[in-house]
Formats: C-alpha cells, structure tokens, sequence
C-alpha cells in the first residue's frame, strides 16, 4: 500500500510540471491574467467539479489578497459588470454551465479569461485570453492507474494560480503577514 502511494505521488510530481508549458505564449498569456486581475473592480471565478474547487481555492487567496471576488452561482454574488474580470476553469471547455456562463460575461462586457487544456474549445473561442494547459499524460499508461479523469489538468492549473498569488502579492504590495489579518477568523 504504502508502495502505491509512493509511486502515485511520484508519477504525479513528475506528470505535472510538464503540463504546464511555460512558453512565450503562455507567459504572456499568463501575464493578461495578472494584469487583468490587479485593475478588475471585480473578480469573479467559476469552475464545475474539481476545476470549481480549484477556482475556490483561488478566489480564497485573492480574498485574502485584498480583492474584490466572487464565485459565480453563489447566492451573494453580484451582477457582473463590464470593468470586471471573470477567470473560468474547464478541463475540457465544453461543460454546458461553463460555456453558458462565459457567454453571458461576455454579453455584459465582462473579461473572460479561460483555463482549460483543450484549445479550440467553446470555452477557449469565447474568452478574450487563453491559457492552456498541456494534456500531455493522455496515452500515458500510467496516468489510469495514478492520475484518473481530470487529475493531471486540476493539479497543473492548483500549482498555477498559486503562483500567479505570489506575483500579485509583489504587484499589489501585499505580504504574507497582511494576508494573514484576512485570513479566516479561527486562525
């Protein structure tokens, strides 16, 4: 058992780094992203799934970044507006709720920016920025057995947005002891 577990962690810290292409494109991709969010009045995120769970763990770190966020479908979320930003996390970029809800962003006025690894999904034609990450593990014999469904995708763009936390923190002057007075009260 303890085997497994070792083989699984390791296939997975091996798998992921090269899922993340880290190319001029996906630099300057990545750096819209950034841009777009330190000069968005709002933010919002949306995801279905575990990609929604790794948009919720974003939205937490820009919350305690200072920021405006919301998720969208949550009963406190407010109309988006067309000064906001909306960053929307499929895997496969056809999921109906996602595509409905960037179209809607879109006819708002909003900025969509898409995360998926398929780029010439609905998703990726409706959004004004793309960042794409690699499904390089398909065919991968191993990838059944250590990293099933979207694992590779969701772990990949988890590592991403925690990234892109420590850019912002720089850009917007925050540091780790000001994000912890947002923290949840309990800690």
């Amino acid at each position: 058992m303890s085997s497994d577990i070792e083989d699984a962690v390791s296939y997975l810290c091996k798998t992921i780094p090269t899922n993340l292409k880290i190319d001029d494109e996906f630099r300057k991709a990545v750096d819209a992203m950034i841009d777009a969010i330190v000069n968005a009045e709002k933010i919002f995120l949306y995801g279905v799934g575990r990609s929604g769970l790794v948009a919720k763990a974003f939205a937490i770190r820009l919350v305690q970044l200072g920021l405006e966020v919301f998720f969208l479908g949550e009963c406190n979320t407010p109309m988006v507006e067309p000064n906001s930003v909306a960053i929307v996390i499929s895997n496969t970029g056809q999921t109906s709720s996602v595509v409905q809800t960037v179209n809607i962003v879109r006819r708002i006025g909003g900025k969509v920016i898409a995360i998926t690894s398929v780029p010439h999904s609905k998703l990726a034609h409706a959004a004004s920025t793309n960042i794409i990450i690699a499904n390089k593990a398909v065919g991968d014999e191993f990838r059944l057995d250590y990293a099933p469904l979207g694992t590779i995708f969701e772990e990949a763009t988890a590592l991403l947005l925690d990234g892109i936390v420590s850019v912002i923190m720089k850009k917007i002057g925050e540091t780790d002891q000001s994000m912890r007075m947002r923290h949840a009260i309990w800690v």
